[in-house]
């Protein structure tokens, strides 16, 4: 079974090819597979303004190639639904420090659908509910397409809109904000039949592994 690995900024530089392979990755994904046009780059790499020193990445390797992703933001910075969504949230974005944004959630193309072990999606998802549990978090929030709800309350997991649904490119789209908790984590272990722990923390510290402490209501 392919290995989630942690990505902050303190061990960016263990990964430097691998974070290049993964922004060409997306652009392969949201670009050409997706059309969403408007985010090309003449150099191929789909990277916007919510990747950045903060940014946190959850990479399921194979050996060294990627196989699955996803992208952790501290909703303190910046998000898609801060700067891009903010009608999506009827009472406005959540700005906590115990709440992550996840966003560019994917796997890559020829191994979607896998049948022998557990299926990448569900990995990179159950090591997303691992980490937010390792550094203290109490939610992730989500702005997504709004099929996806079903799937994350089939996988055990508590995901409550913050508005109503909104067309967007002709796709129904909405923001969930999601309990993080160690319920969430066994049922989507039991249910999608992984394993258990899958984070790799290479070059990260005890300290860095928990860095949010005491969180803070709204600020």
């Amino acid at each position: 079974m392919m290995e989630v690995h942690v990505i902050r900024r303190e061990n960016r530089h263990l990964y430097t090819d691998i974070l290049e392979d993964y922004f060409r990755i997306r652009h392969q994904i949201y670009v050409v597979e997706r059309k969403w046009t408007e985010l090309d780059r003449p150099d191929k790499r789909e990277i916007d303004q919510f990747d950045t020193d903060d940014t946190v990445y959850l990479l399921g390797l194979d050996g060294r190639a990627i196989v699955a992703g996803m992208r952790l933001v501290p909703t303190t910075s910046p998000t898609l639904l801060s700067e891009l969504f903010p009608a999506l949230a009827l009472n406005g974005p959540v700005r906590r420090r115990d709440v992550y944004e996840l966003s560019r959630i994917f796997v890559v193309p020829n191994r979607r659908g896998e049948h022998a072990g557990p299926r990448a999606e569900a990995v990179i998802q159950a090591a997303a509910m691992e980490f937010g549990l390792s550094i203290g978090l109490s939610a992730f929030t989500i702005v997504l397409e709004s099929w996806w709800l079903p799937r994350l309350l089939d996988q055990g997991w508590l995901a409550r809109p913050l508005g109503l649904p909104v067309n967007i490119n002709s796709l129904s789209t909405v923001a969930v904000i999601v309990d993080v908790n160690d319920e969430a984590w066994t049922k989507i272990c039991s249910r999608r039949s992984v394993p258990g722990s899958t984070l790799v923390w290479q070059g990260l510290s005890a300290l860095e592994r928990h860095p949010v402490r005491d969180p803070v209501a709204a600020v």
